[in-house]
C-alpha cells in the first residue's frame, strides 16, 4: 500500500493506494481517530457488484452504521439527491459526530463532499473512489458540488476529506466506457506534467483497457501526487490550480449540450483537442507542435462519438463557467507539455474554429 500525503496547511490528509485495502477501512478510521457513527453512501451499481464484501465489512463493525444507495448520474447530481441523503441522516438520528463514507465514482464523491460540508455545518468524510476517473482526479482536492440549471458543479464548496482510500481492485469490473472516461483525466495529466509521464501514458493506453492493475496503480499514484502538489500550492483555485481545468471549459459545454450522453472523461478528451486547436489559432504553438501534441488525442479518434453541437449554445454555456471574470471566457491553454497558460481569452471566431476542429477529430453519431 502506498501512502500519499496531501500536506495542506489546514485539513491535510492521506491518500492510500493499494489492492484489497478496503478491508483496512475500519483500522484506518481508528488510526485517524475519526467519528464512530458511520453513514455510508454508495452507488447502486457498485453495491450490486460488491454487496457481499461491503455487507460483510459492515457486519463486523460494533458501532452505529447505516447505508444508503443512490443512483449516480449527472441528471441526479442535484438537490433532489442531496435531500434524500439529508433526510436519511435525520431519520437515523445522525448529527455532527458523523463520519460520512462515500463509495462510488465522482458523482457520488462530489455530492457526498457537499453534504459533508453542509450537514450540521460540517461533518467528517472519507472518499472511496470506485472508478478510474474518480481515483485519478475527483476524489482528491476537496472540490464538491452539484449541477443546477444546466450548469455543471455551479453550487458547491471546497471541503477536504479526512482521508481517501483507493482500492484498485474496484477497477476490475469497469466497462470500457468507464475506462475511457477515466482516461480523459489521465490524458489531461499527461499534458500537464512532463514528457516522461506523457510517453508512459501514450505507451500504456491498451494496458489501461486491459485492466492491468500494476499500470492502474502507477498512473493513480503519479496523478494523485501531481494534483496534490498543485492543490497544496493553491487550495481554493485562485491561481495555479486552474491548470487542472485544461480542456474542461469546452468539456462542460459538450456535456450539457449533449444532455450528458457524452461522459465527462470523453468530453475532456474532446475539450483538450479543442484547447490544442485554440492554442494554435491564437499563436501559442506552431502547426508542427500542434500535430505533435495531437498524437495522443488521435489514439481516441475512433473511440469517441459525438453528436452535433450547437456552437452558439456551447459558447453560451462556457460563458456561465464559474471561473470566468467580467463576463469573459477564461481558457486553460498549452505551449508545450508541462507549459500551461491560465486565464487566456479568445475572440468568438477563434473559439468557433477550435470547436469545429476539436470536434472534427472524432466520429459523428
Amino acid at each position: 500500500m502506498e501512502t500519499i500525503n496531501i500536506n495542506l496547511p489546514q485539513n491535510g490528509y492521506n491518500v492510500f493506494v493499494g489492492n484489497g485495502i478496503i478491508n483496512q477501512l475500519f483500522k484506518m478510521i481508528k488510526s485517524h481517530s475519526l467519528n464512530k457513527n458511520l453513514f455510508f453512501v454508495i452507488d447502486k451499481n457498485v453495491h450490486s457488484l460488491y454487496s457481499t464484501q461491503i455487507d460483510l465489512i459492515n457486519s463486523k463493525y460494533k458501532g452505529k452504521v447505516n447505508l444508503i444507495k443512490i443512483e449516480a448520474s449527472e441528471k441526479l447530481k442535484s438537490f433532489k439527491t442531496m435531500e434524500k441523503i439529508y433526510a436519511n441522516l435525520l431519520e437515523n438520528d445522525y448529527s455532527r459526530d458523523t463520519l460520512l463514507i462515500a463509495i462510488g465514482g465522482g458523482i457520488v464523491g462530489d455530492i457526498c463532499g457537499f453534504v459533508a460540508a453542509t450537514f450540521s455545518r460540517g461533518i467528517q468524510s472519507v472518499q472511496i473512489p470506485t472508478t478510474l476517473l474518480s481515483a485519478v482526479d475527483s476524489s482528491v482536492g476537496g472540490k464538491t458540488g452539484i449541477n443546477f440549471e444546466n450548469t455543471k458543479n455551479i453550487i458547491g464548496a471546497f471541503n477536504q476529506p479526512n482521508f481517501v482510500l483507493i482500492d484498485v481492485n474496484f477497477l476490475k469490473t469497469l466497462s470500457k466506457v468507464e475506462l475511457l472516461s477515466g482516461l480523459g483525466e489521465i490524458v489531461k495529466y499527461a499534458y500537464l506534467t512532463n514528457i516522461q509521464f506523457y510517453k508512459y501514458v501514450k505507451k500504456n493506453i491498451n494496458e489501461v483497457f486491459s485492466k492491468n492493475l500494476k499500470i492502474f496503480t502507477k498512473i493513480i499514484e503519479e496523478t494523485v501526487r501531481f494534483k496534490g502538489d498543485v492543490v497544496i500550492s493553491d487550495e481554493k483555485e485562485t491561481g495555479n490550480r486552474k491548470m487542472l481545468n485544461l480542456g474542461h471549459t469546452f468539456a462542460h459545454a459538450f456535456e450539457v449540450e449533449t444532455k450528458f450522453e457524452l461522459k465527462h472523461g470523453q468530453a475532456v478528451i474532446v475539450g483538450i483537442a479543442s484547447s490544442l486547436f485554440l492554442s494554435f489559432k491564437i499563436g501559442l504553438i506552431s502547426k508542427l507542435k500542434l500535430d505533435e501534441l495531437l498524437e495522443l488525442i488521435y489514439i481516441f479518434k475512433d473511440e469517441i462519438r459525438i453528436g452535433r453541437i450547437n456552437f452558439d449554445n456551447a459558447i453560451s454555456i462556457m460563458q456561465r463557467d464559474k471561473k470566468n471574470k467580467d463576463g469573459k471566457i477564461k481558457f486553460v491553454l498549452i505551449k508545450d507539455i508541462g507549459n500551461i497558460l491560465i486565464d487566456v481569452e479568445a475572440n468568438r471566431d477563434d473559439i468557433i474554429y477550435s470547436l469545429e476542429n476539436g470536434i472534427g477529430v472524432f466520429k459523428w453519431k
